[in-house]
């Protein structure tokens, strides 16, 4: 199984094409759709790293696919500038998947 990259930043992609993970750069939300759809049905593929900004553009669709999908698995990672996420985005995350307040 191959991991690939779904990145918004062109200096991403090269520091992991670097490792050896292929993978693709978008902008806008409905390219992202694109590259998941097409990650999916690669059979190949069993993790997808995704900028967190990616992420944020289409978090109903990523969510879903995180919480409905046994493969790939989708891994949410910073970028160059830093990581997004607020303090909490674990504990809304879990709450979100299964109800449960911590």
């Amino acid at each position: 199984m191959k991991f690939y990259l779904i990145s918004d930043n062109i200096d991403t992609e090269v520091g992991l094409r670097l490792a050896g993970i292929e993978g693709c750069v978008v902008h806008e939300e409905e390219e992202v759709r694109t590259a998941l759809d097409n990650a999916i049905k690669n059979e190949s593929i069993g993790v997808i790293l995704m900028t967190e900004r990616l992420v944020s553009l289409c978090p109903e669709v990523v969510y879903q696919l995180k919480l409905n999908q046994k493969r790939p698995l989708i891994v949410e990672i910073p970028d160059r500038h830093g990581n997004g996420r607020t303090k909490d985005s674990i504990t809304r995350y879990v709450r979100e998947a299964i109800g449960v307040k911590i």
